[in-house]
């Protein structure tokens, strides 16, 4: 039985890729990702945020008495520990990484403003990262900032990233634009090698003890598949891009459905979190069992059978009948 895929230009065992989470935050815990049949990893997100503080503070503690005397600028000062800055244990982290494994190792960056933390892009590249994952998801609080300005906000992003590194750039894109269709082209034509379909926020909850809002990890389930396989279904054979199914991965028939949809990849994070890294020879041996009894050979030979290029039921994808579905509910 033949699982090998292409993702990104990497060339994969099977389509399965642990996607973001602590189970790819250390060298330890990726190396049990690789023993139990993971294909590829995307380590943990390195955000925005935390690097632009941390050039924050090393521009501040670098100026902050560059008038006072000559040798201010000759010595580091003890208020910030430059060995332990989270950027820079990130990197050191993926040197270490790739040393250890013998999968594809994506490095993920989480932002969306213009800013110094762009670069960052350079240095995952020189680090060893194969690929790298941009997560842009942004909620405008603003009712003055229209749609077409935060669109270009990701497009803008994507362009300045790209510019940045030489390995393929994966957006993990975002199903809230008014035409995400339209979004993947121009992601694509700014630059992006691959999406992946799509990001999972975090859930917004309030804490009634407190008062205060709170996010919470938003672990899925197979019932979320549903936008994944559409737009899967829409954008296959549209795009000169690999196409990742990211939300409601739970099982082989989970990955059996994305591929035949139109995807290259499958990327795993709720699953592996409630069920532990030992699912992953659980999905691919449903995935081969599945094969078998259908006599498929191999992944290629399904990638993309029932997208919405090649089904004979478009309205499926199309349109939203949902007066239809309960119908056949009520039966």
């Amino acid at each position: 039985m033949d699982f090998t895929t292409t993702f990104l230009g990497l060339n994969l065992k099977n389509p399965l890729i642990a996607s973001a989470s602590p189970l790819t935050s250390s060298a330890e815990s990726i190396r049990r990702l690789e023993e139990n049949g993971i294909a590829a990893v995307i380590m943990h997100s390195l955000f925005e945020e935390e690097i632009n503080h941390e050039l924050g503070q090393i521009d501040h503690f670098l100026h902050i008495n560059s008038n006072s005397y000559a040798e201010a600028l000759t010595y580091l000062p003890d208020e910030v520990d430059f060995e332990n800055l989270q950027a820079d244990t990130y990197l050191k982290e993926i040197c270490r990484i790739k040393e250890s494994i013998s999968i594809p190792l994506i490095a993920s960056l989480n932002g969306v403003s213009s800013g110094g933390w762009v670069k960052y892009a350079k240095k995952l590249q020189e680090a060893g990262a194969d690929a790298l994952e941009l997560n842009i998801t942004y909620i405008p609080t603003s009712m003055e900032m229209e749609g077409h300005r935060v669109e270009q906000m990701y497009i803008d992003t994507v362009v300045n990233v790209a510019e940045c590194i030489d390995i393929p750039l994966n957006v993990k894109m975002n199903a809230y634009f008014s035409n995400p269709a339209n979004m993947a082209k121009r992601f694509v034509e700014a630059g992006a090698k691959g999406l992946t379909l799509f990001d999972n926020p975090t859930l917004v909850d309030v804490d009634l003890e407190l008062l205060t809002p709170l996010q919470k990890a938003n672990i899925t389930s197979s019932g979320r598949l549903s936008e994944t396989l559409r737009w899967c279904a829409i954008l296959y054979g549209k795009l000169s891009c690999s196409l990742c199914a990211n939300t409601g991965i739970h099982s082989g028939e989970d990955v059996l459905k994305a591929i035949m949809s139109g995807a290259d990849a499958t990327a795993l994070a709720s699953v592996l979190l409630t069920k532990g890294e030992g699912e992953i020879k659980q999905i691919l041996s449903d995935m081969g069992e599945w094969m078998e009894k259908h006599e498929y050979e191999s992944i290629a030979q399904m990638k993309g059978s029932i997208s919405l290029a090649h089904t004979d039921n478009p309205s499926v994808y199309e349109r939203n009948s949902y007066m239809y579905a309960l119908q056949h509910y009520r039966r």
